[in-house]
C-alpha cells in the first residue's frame, strides 16, 4: 500500500459540488491500494498514518508530534493513481494497483482501521473511486529551511518500496544493480524539499 500525506491547516473535499468531508488542522491522505496487498499491510498502514510525526512540539523541537498529539484531524481520500508505473513510454500503466471489490474492501478496511486507532470523529473519508474535488490549505512557504513550522511538508510511505523496482532483476547481477544504483540517484536528484519517501519500517 502506499501514501502520500500532507501536513494541512484545513482541506475538504467536494463531490458533484456538494460538500462531502472537511477538516481542519491535521493531516491530509492519498491512499492507495496495490494488487497484492493484504488486510496486514493495510492495517500497518494505518497505524503508520497517525505515528508519523510532522509537526513540532511545544518546545521548537522538529518533526516530534504526530497527528493525534495536536489532536487534529484527518482526511482519507482514495487515489490508486499513485501506484502507477512509467517504466515504458510516457502513458501511466495502473496493473500494480488493486481494481473492483478487492480495491474497495481493502481501502474501506484501511478508512476503518485508522478510525479505530483514533478517535472516529477525527476521522473523514472522501468518497471512492467519485470525482472529487480536493481543496487543500495550508501556510508558509516552501522552502529549503526543514526547520520551519509553517511549510509545506509532503510525505510519500510504501508498505512496499520494492515494488517499484525491475521484477527483472536477478540478485547479485552487476548490471542490475549498476541500473538501480543509477536510477536512485537520479530520483534523489528530482526530489523536492518538502516531500520524502519514507519506508514504513523506519518510522516505528
Amino acid at each position: 500500500m502506499k501514501a502520500v500525506l500532507q501536513r494541512v491547516a484545513s482541506a475538504s473535499v467536494t463531490v458533484d459540488s456538494n460538500l462531502v468531508s472537511s477538516i481542519g488542522k491535521g493531516v491530509l491522505v492519498f491512499a492507495a491500494v496495490a494488487k497484492d496487498d493484504t488486510r496486514k499491510e493495510v492495517e500497518s498502514m494505518a497505524a503508520k498514518v497517525l505515528k508519523l510525526k510532522m509537526w513540532p512540539d511545544e518546545t521548537g523541537g522538529t518533526w516530534k508530534q504526530n497527528v493525534q498529539d495536536i489532536n487534529g484531524e484527518v482526511l482519507c481520500v482514495s487515489q490508486f493513481t499513485l501506484l502507477a508505473s512509467t517504466k515504458k513510454g510516457n502513458k501511466p500503466d495502473f496493473h500494480g494497483a488493486a481494481g473492483g471489490e478487492e480495491a474497495r474492501e481493502l481501502y474501506d478496511h484501511f478508512f476503518a482501521k485508522v478510525q479505530e486507532l483514533y478517535e472516529p470523529g477525527k476521522v473523514k473519508n472522501g468518497v471512492f473511486q467519485a470525482m472529487m474535488e480536493v481543496n487543500i490549505q495550508n501556510s508558509g512557504p516552501v522552502g529549503l529551511d526543514y526547520t520551519s513550522h509553517d511549510e509545506v511538508v509532503t510525505l510519500e510511505i510504501d508498505t512496499n518500496p520494492r515494488n517499484g523496482q525491475d521484477a527483472n532483476t536477478k540478485p547479485g547481477d552487476g548490471k542490475g544493480e549498476h541500473q538501480q544504483s543509477k536510477a536512485s540517484a537520479d530520483k534523489e536528484k528530482r526530489q523536492v524539499a518538502e516531500s520524502f519517501q519514507l519506508p514504513v519500517e523506519l518510522l516505528d
